[in-house]
């Protein structure tokens, strides 16, 4: 697992290099949670959430020891990551910094997020509820999605709208060439304004 986490690096990382990539938060948030999964699975009181906890103050990333991780997981930068004890988490999976994985309230059971395989969520998005994000979506940066995400879609905005790029899928750090669905409306509103004013001159 930690081997696929140093290759996962360089892959998703233009940045990377052989140097430098025992510093990443990714590498160490990953190594200790895997310890405290496997020791929360075995019904170890205490012991696992200790871990968690030493974990967060040397990563700044919070990944409680119930979270179900898939392979080649991999969070970039990381400071301020919060995933919450019910999430589960597919494989190839990129999150960014600032990214939460939260609950709603205050329910039992099931109460975080399953993110499909494949899946980037940009920096600062917020994830919320027992909801679904399906295999290869995009989540843009500072999105509040509080409802389940088809596959192959992405998803801007608070509250987040849907977007559907027709004919390719966005590349994992393709962040730049997401779209703005509130200044596409604006503009559509203006030409529809201009043409109208046409139409009253006539």
């Amino acid at each position: 697992m930690l081997f696929d986490g140093i290759k996962t690096i360089f892959q998703k990382d233009p940045a990377a290099n052989l140097w430098e990539i025992w510093m990443y938060q990714s590498i160490w948030a990953m190594f200790f949670h895997r310890i405290a999964h496997f020791l929360h699975w075995l019904h170890i009181p205490i012991l696992p959430r200790l871990i968690s906890q030493i974990s967060r103050l040397l990563t700044l990333i919070e990944i409680h020891p119930g979270a179900k991780i898939g392979r080649r997981f991999f969070i970039d930068h990381g400071n301020g990551v919060v995933i919450g004890a019910t999430s589960v988490i597919g494989d190839d999976v990129v999150i960014y910094q600032g990214v939460t994985l939260g609950g709603t309230g205050k329910e039992r059971g099931k109460r975080h997020p399953t993110i499909g395989n494949g899946v980037v969520i940009g920096a600062g998005a917020i994830v919320l509820g027992n909801i679904i994000i399906g295999d290869n979506a995009r989540i843009g940066a500072g999105a509040v999605v509080t409802k389940s995400v088809p596959p192959e879609t992405t998803v801007v905005g608070n509250p987040s709208w849907t977007i559907r790029r027709e004919g390719r899928r966005l590349a994992p750090l393709e962040h730049g060439a997401l779209p703005d669905p509130i200044h596409k409306a604006i503009d559509e509103l203006n030409t529809r304004l201009k043409e109208l004013e046409a139409k009253s001159k006539k």
